[in-house]
């Protein structure tokens, strides 16, 4: 980044996020080098992921469009995010002076509508989003091993219950276990991820009351976060192919809980949370 940019910090249930509205989408080395600067959390302002973003003028007979770009902390580049989507929604409409916001937002992972409305308080705002239909997830493919040969030296045998993978348009793969809160997650997340060669968000859950799920998350590019929006979606839609909960699943996480709905479209609700603006200088 050369020139200075003006960002928006919000978090959707303490996943943190930068957002830049600019007129033009960033080269991507040099987006790479800017989120590793900015989302540092000892030498930058902090946050799991920074987002650009560009919005179309309004047109006559359609709605709102944009088009974002996310770059996890790390510097690598992320098709999507739940949490994100909601975040970029409220900051646009916050640009724009508007308390409610539908909007079509264009994704690597294609395009998602997202809308939210205020709450009683002023900075935060409910949002849902559609998130597509989930596919079929990767495979582990390094090391010759799966999630509980993984794990196994770090849960204790018979730990993960069962495993399966599925695509959000990111990957992810959702691990059974008896407590989420007793998985050492900056372990146990690695180990897992470590065994998919593209990398893959890795998420341990377990049924903790009726079409309720509790997630512990390790998101590949960011680490441990409090919440992942995706993460959510892939958890309820693979308890939900297991017979362990139905179409409407609230998950809770340990930055608060989102709802899922897997009816099409399947569609995320959650808060936003707007923190700050802020200038920042050439990086």
């Amino acid at each position: 980044m050369t020139g200075g940019l003006r960002l928006h910090k919000l978090h959707g249930l303490g996943n943190d996020f930068l957002v830049a509205l600019v007129d033009d989408l960033p080269d991507e080395a040099d987006a790479a080098r800017t989120a590793v600067a900015l989302c540092h959390r000892g030498d930058g302002i902090g946050a799991d992921g920074l987002i650009y973003a560009v919005v179309d003028p309004p047109s006559s007979g359609s709605g709102r469009t944009a088009t974002m770009r996310l770059w996890n902390s790390d510097g690598s580049p992320a098709e999507v995010s739940g949490n994100g989507l909601r975040c970029l929604t409220h900051a646009i409409a916050r640009t724009l002076g508007e308390a409610e916001l539908d909007i079509v937002l264009n994704t690597v992972a294609g395009p998602r509508r997202c809308s939210i409305q205020p709450t009683r308080l002023s900075d935060t705002v409910v949002g849902t989003t559609e998130m597509g239909t989930p596919g079929t997830g990767p495979r582990p493919d390094r090391l010759s091993r799966d999630p509980e040969a993984a794990t196994e030296g770090i849960l204790g045998p018979g730990a993960i219950a069962r495993w399966a993978t599925l695509d959000v348009g990111n990957p992810h793969v959702v691990l059974a276990v008896a407590d989420p809160a007793a998985v050492p997650v900056h372990e146990a997340g690695p180990a897992v991820e470590d065994i998919f060669t593209g990398g893959i968000n890795v998420h341990f859950g377990a049924v903790t009351g009726s079409d309720e799920l509790t997630l512990g998350v390790w998101e590949r590019g960011a680490g441990a976060t409090a919440a992942c929006g995706t993460g959510a979606v892939a958890a309820a839609a693979v308890f939900h192919r297991w017979g362990e909960v139905g179409q409407n699943v609230t998950v809770r996480m340990a930055g608060g809980q989102a709802q899922v709905d897997l009816s099409e479209p399947v569609t995320l609700t959650g808060e936003s949370t707007h923190m700050a603006e802020l200038d920042v200088a050439g990086v």
